[in-house]
């Protein structure tokens, strides 16, 4: 009998003492929990889509630090500027259909506004510079009187700010450059394209959203993130310093968040998990969300800093050409409490995505945290243990 059971396990794996190596999935789900507890993360999940389209997904952490609730791989969290790649495909979509040149300026759809001529740049700027942050226009996001006003209506129960009032923070404003002539991330630029979107398609950029890119992809758990009660939405946790003196955690005690979360829109406006965003990343940047292509509209960038940077802006998508593991193309995504990274890897054929319930040592101006986070996520799925090149991906200061 033990001679017989001896044979079956050399039939079965080779020797009964070997140890098989782990499988994609377990050496995702133990890096992620080696992240989660190195950096004191309270909650992450992440997820990946493979080249010949194998999903998985894994969780670690706490959703809910102080109700020990713990962190599922369908927990939801904001996507926040991951969002502008569904705005920049939308228009890209629209241009398709001869419905909108991307090269013409903007003044064709919001130049009846009667705050339109007040706006820096207005005679000279197009679509494809708003989608590529190539306008000149300020980030209101980041405006004085924006944040004031943020912090003192944050208890609000319905959004004070909608989008015409948010482009009021940036009007009469120095442009920081001719349009065309640099670059400066601006949620601004994407307030404005999605009222192009909404007066082209004279329907809201949610419905628009939703018939052409969720419902038919079925990104079943990305819905607007427009209300203060979003379901499964993960507590985030942020500094208490933060730049709007919002509370350290997000949700108040009967759930919901502590600011109205609409403010957002266009900038990026979504509810969604790592899992959802894998997915679109992978449809997206394999040539599968529109009928015709689309990929050289979506990666005609602009580049990100100054001289010889190997870092440029498409429409909504960040470009990196050199990284550990070749070009890589993506998105990282920041609201108070709550940091997101969406990445595809060309030369691989792999999408990866994460979120995490804290912005706190995420998105710091002195922090390579979140890419630190993509590379070891990356190395564990492809089971490598060296950078090619040497370098790393700076995700810090870039989407």
């Amino acid at each position: 009998m033990r001679a017989l059971l001896w044979l079956v396990c050399i039939v079965m794996i080779g020797s009964c003492n070997t140890r098989l190596p782990p499988d994609r999935l377990t050496r995702f789900q133990l890096e992620l929990d080696r992240v989660q507890e190195q950096f004191a993360i309270p909650g992450i999940t992440a997820a990946y889509v493979l080249s010949d389209g194998t999903v998985a997904s894994a969780a670690s952490g706490l959703a809910d630090t102080e109700a020990g609730i713990a962190m599922q791989d369908n927990t939801r969290m904001p996507a926040a500027s991951i969002g502008k790649s569904f705005v920049a495909t939308l228009c890209i979509a629209l241009a398709q259909e001869q419905r909108l040149t991307l090269d013409e300026p903007v003044s064709r759809w919001l130049g009846s506004y009667d705050w339109f001529e007040q706006l820096p740049n207005h005679q000279s700027i197009s679509l494809r510079h708003l989608l590529t942050h190539s306008s000149g226009l300020a980030d209101h996001v980041y405006m004085p009187a924006f944040t004031e006003a943020l912090a003192n209506t944050r208890q609000s129960t319905e959004n004070l700010f909608p989008p015409e009032r948010l482009v009021q923070f940036i009007l009469n404003q120095p442009a920081l450059f001719p349009a065309g002539d640099g670059w400066a991330y601006s949620d601004t630029n994407y307030i404005l394209a999605g009222l192009v979107i909404e007066a082209v398609t004279e329907q809201t950029y949610y419905k628009e959203l939703h018939q052409r890119l969720l419902e038919p992809f079925a990104l079943y758990d990305t819905t607007p993130a427009n209300q203060r009660k979003l379901d499964r939405l993960a507590a985030g946790y942020m500094r208490a310093d933060n730049l709007f003196r919002f509370p350290v955690k997000t949700l108040d005690q009967n759930g919901y968040l502590q600011w109205h979360p609409a403010v957002e829109w266009t900038g990026g406006g979504l509810i969604s998990t790592s899992r959802d965003l894998a997915r679109w990343g992978h449809v997206l940047f394999t040539g599968q969300v529109l009928s015709d292509d689309y990929l050289a509209e979506l990666l005609k960038g602009v580049t990100v800093g100054q001289g010889s940077s190997n870092v440029q802006y498409g429409a909504g998508v960040a470009i990196y050409s050199d990284s550990c593991f070749g070009p890589v193309y993506g998105h990282a995504g920041w609201i108070p409490g709550y940091t997101s990274s969406l990445r595809y890897y060309p030369e691989y054929g792999v999408s990866i995505a994460f979120q995490i319930n804290t912005d706190i040592g995420i998105i710091d101006n002195d922090s390579d945290t979140l890419a630190s986070i993509e590379n070891r996520l990356m190395r564990a799925l492809m089971q490598r243990t060296k950078c090619n090149t040497g370098k790393t991906e700076s995700a810090v200061g870039t989407p």
